[in-house]
């Protein structure tokens, strides 16, 4: 059955205007980049109102307002509220966020700290994990712009998926990271006002007792709180976005690039901001058994819930936000990763002598390169968002205890960091298999906290932190 509110013509036509906007905007930006910081790390002078809306926005992806109401529609009440757990990341990397510019004034990524603190074999592990999570969350905002446009207005799922990264990393390619926050400060009010229209016709136009009535008829497992595939979720999500957060070079980027003064209010004001969506978002999936959608697929559930009740203009507008969603996350994750293959990657290991201008250059092809990957492992569509998402989360979660024992803690070292990520990922990814997607950030986050603790006690090799800035700095002009 077609749910398909949006013509065709019409879907294409916001996309063209919004990506001829974005990129135009990009391209105007960019032309204010004088050198690789300026490019990689916006210069490193964003202040607090830019700085707190691309953190909000960033975290906001199309996986937010697309699998929130997935997991809703899955696991229920607890779906949503454990989905806005994700928020506990935001706000707990507030205070590492001021601890990192400390130690490293002029860092570009998180395997600058990796590699400065516990070494050349912790390092390059971290960029196994990071490189993989990467790829994995890009596959999943190319999938989810190709499902929302279908869903919507029915153009091939593959149509909206090519149009939508071509927009994304277009801009990326002419703006670098400035363009990227400037964008995410206007796509963060398009979003903010969005799921907050969205959601108050929803209740006026379906009701809570009719909603409430219905799931207690038809889907009654949704409304209970002791559902244990749900309260596993709770905890798996909470850590899987520690994880998310802690490890990857999206936010350490930002905080690089965030003022010294301004990383640790910018973080927590956009974990507050951040609480309500997924609930909000979650929230639309439980009118889908009153409206009698059936639903071919439980991460279109979103797009379809809200186009069916809200009809042409509701779809509109469900189009305009979760496409800004997407934008403000896709755009992020490809500068940070670029910035991560380039510095880490390019400079790090392959042309080790590069200058600032041929990593600037080399920065830009491999930006083409991530797009052109994501759009090929984007095709065959093999799998749903969550499945995939939550996949990464055995990787992800060991690397929460490196990071922050390794930021905090003088015994935590190398060799205990790089057994820690390796035994959590192995043990996240059979728990994973074994039991189910709600369960692997648990069992990698426990395994890697185990065996980070004990190894470092067992080695004692306190690590010097007064001399990480000075070598840091050395290593990242001169690798």
């Amino acid at each position: 059955m077609n749910y398909s509110v949006l013509s065709p013509g019409v879907a294409i036509v916001i996309l063209i205007v919004f990506g001829l906007l974005w990129i135009a905007f990009g391209y105007f930006l960019g032309r204010q980049n004088k050198n690789l910081e300026d490019y990689m790390l916006a210069g490193r002078n964003v202040g607090f109102a830019f700085a707190a809306a691309t953190a909000m926005a960033t975290w906001v992806t199309s996986n937010t307002t697309m699998t929130a109401p997935q997991v809703t529609y899955e696991l229920g009440v607890w779906g949503m509220v454990g989905y806005s757990l994700g928020a506990v990341g935001l706000l707990m990397f507030a205070p590492l966020a001021r601890r990192i510019k400390r130690l490293l004034p002029h860092g570009f990524t998180s395997g600058d700290f990796i590699r400065e603190r516990f070494g050349v074999a912790a390092w390059r592990v971290f960029l196994l994990i990071s490189l993989f999570y990467a790829f994995g969350w890009l596959i999943s905002l190319g999938m989810a712009g190709g499902i929302l446009v279908n869903a919507l207005s029915g153009v091939p799922y593959h149509v909206g998926m090519t149009v939508i990264l071509l927009v994304c990393v277009s801009y990326t390619l002419l703006g670098g990271l400035r363009a990227v926050i400037a964008t995410d400060f206007v796509q963060t009010i398009i979003i903010i006002t969005g799921v907050v229209f969205i959601a108050y016709l929803v209740v006026d136009n379906v009701g809570f007792e009719q909603m409430h009535s219905d799931l207690r008829n038809e889907r009654p497992m949704l409304l209970d709180l002791l559902f244990p595939a749900a309260i596993m979720f709770l905890f798996n999500n909470l850590l899987f976005g520690v994880g998310e957060i802690f490890h990857s070079n999206v936010w350490w980027s930002r905080a690089f690039a965030f003022r010294e003064d301004t990383g640790a209010r910018a973080y927590f004001v956009a974990g507050l901001f951040w609480i309500p969506v997924p609930i909000v978002a979650g929230f639309i999936a439980l009118a889908a058994p009153t409206l009698g959608i059936a639903v071919p697929s439980s991460d279109m559930v979103g797009p379809l819930v809200a186009g069916q009740i809200l009809g042409t203009t509701g779809a509109v507008v469900v189009f305009i936000v979760v496409f800004s969603a997407l934008a403000s996350s896709l755009d992020s994750l490809l500068a940070a990763t670029a910035d991560l293959i380039t510095q880490d990657i390019y400079r790090g290991h392959i042309h080790r002598g590069a200058s600032d201008e041929q990593c600037l250059r080399a920065g830009r092809y491999i930006i083409v390169g991530l797009g052109l990957m994501t759009w090929i492992l984007c095709l065959p569509r093999l799998t749903t968002l969550a499945s995939l998402l939550y996949f990464t989360g055995a990787f992800v979660a060991s690397a929460i205890w490196p990071i922050v024992f390794g930021l905090y803690y003088r015994w935590a070292t190398g060799t205990a960091a790089t057994l820690s990520m390796i035994a959590g990922t192995v043990c996240g990814l059979l728990a994973y298999f074994l039991i189910g997607y709600y369960v692997a950030a648990v069992a990698s986050c426990a395994v890697s906290l185990l065996v980070i603790v004990l190894v470092s006690r067992w080695q004692d090799k306190p690590f010097d932190f007064d001399s990480l800035a000075t070598r840091a700095n050395q290593e990242t002009n001169n690798p």
